[in-house]
């Protein structure tokens, strides 16, 4: 069967469900088996979604998952609802991100109402993932992975909150809220130190730390770096570190050639990311307001 008739085949389907509903509605059929009505609605609803999904009509596909999910509700079969939420929020992201979050969020209210936290923490990241691609809108993105690690910290799955306390950090930074991303960072460098399978990560944490810490104030990155050295001396012999003090000793100077050297020996060795790129730079203009250079890295 082509899409086009996967499509007319689900609008029946809708057609006969909606008949399906009213029928139930009314009074005698209502005494008299009004729930295996709605439960065949349901399907129904269910099947019409599927094949709007085979002919990639996504925001139809939402739509009949979604009149499922309310006619599960309207069973009691709270877990089936959340499902077909969950469903309707997969189909409307390829076509409809706010519509997505919408189902979604609707879904994470059962699922916290039945506290399954961690299932609702892993919904909370996907809402997260679309305001980053679909709706670029980064203070809502933070929200949703801080709801999600707080999710995940009251089920004690740490690793995943980490996570997501890692792209708060990232986009609080980016955003120049330096004091919530240095917290976030030392939070989970301390966390990681004492874990041998996730210490040589600890360095990375106390290196984005130290440069946040860097724009702000030079005098309160290096008391940060004694800091980390004393908690983590396993950080002292690092690249990372070696690469604070040269920069340091730099901006101490004003000197803005040894600071742009000090980084592309790093970068020959480690190549820098979009963030650590975006970071050092913030702090090379410091540098420059004082005298004289270009603006770039290399």
């Amino acid at each position: 069967m082509d899409n086009a008739g996967k499509e007319r085949e689900a609008v029946q389907l809708m057609a006969e469900a909606e008949k399906r509903v009213k029928a139930s509605h009314s009074f005698l059929r209502g005494l008299f088996g009004g729930n295996t009505r709605i439960e065949e609605a349901c399907e129904m609803y269910t099947r019409a979604a599927n094949m709007f999904k085979m002919a990639k009509n996504w925001s139809a596909a939402g739509n009949a998952f979604c009149q499922a999910a309310k006619l599960h509700m309207q069973l009691q079969s709270k877990h089936d609802s959340a499902t077909s939420f969950v469903d309707a929020g997969n189909a409307y992201k390829k076509a409809d991100p706010q519509e997505a979050i919408n189902c979604l969020n609707a879904a994470i209210d059962i699922y916290t109402d039945m506290g399954r936290f961690t299932i609702a923490a892993k919904h909370h990241i996907t809402i997260a993932e679309i305001y980053e691609t679909e709706l670029v809108d980064i203070e809502k993105a933070i929200a949703h992975y801080e709801q999600s690690a707080d999710y995940y910290k009251g089920e004690e799955s740490n690793s995943s909150a980490n996570k997501c306390l890692l792209k708060v950090a990232a986009y609080a930074a980016q955003l120049e809220q330096y004091q919530k991303a240095i917290e976030i960072y030392e939070q989970v460098g301390a966390n990681t130190m004492d874990n041998p399978l996730l210490k040589y990560s600890a360095k990375d944490y106390f290196f984005k730390a130290a440069l946040c810490h860097f724009i702000v104030d030079e005098l309160n990155a290096k008391l940060a770096l004694e800091k980390y050295e004393e908690m983590f001396p396993a950080f002292t012999d690092s690249r990372e570190c070696k690469l604070l003090k040269k920069l340091l000793e730099a901006h101490e100077e004003q000197n803005s050639e040894a600071y742009t050297e000090a980084v592309k020996e790093f970068d020959s060795i480690s190549r820098l990311d979009q963030w650590l790129t975006t970071m050092l730079l913030r702090i090379k203009k410091s540098i420059q307001e004082d005298g004289e250079g270009d603006g770039d890295l290399k």
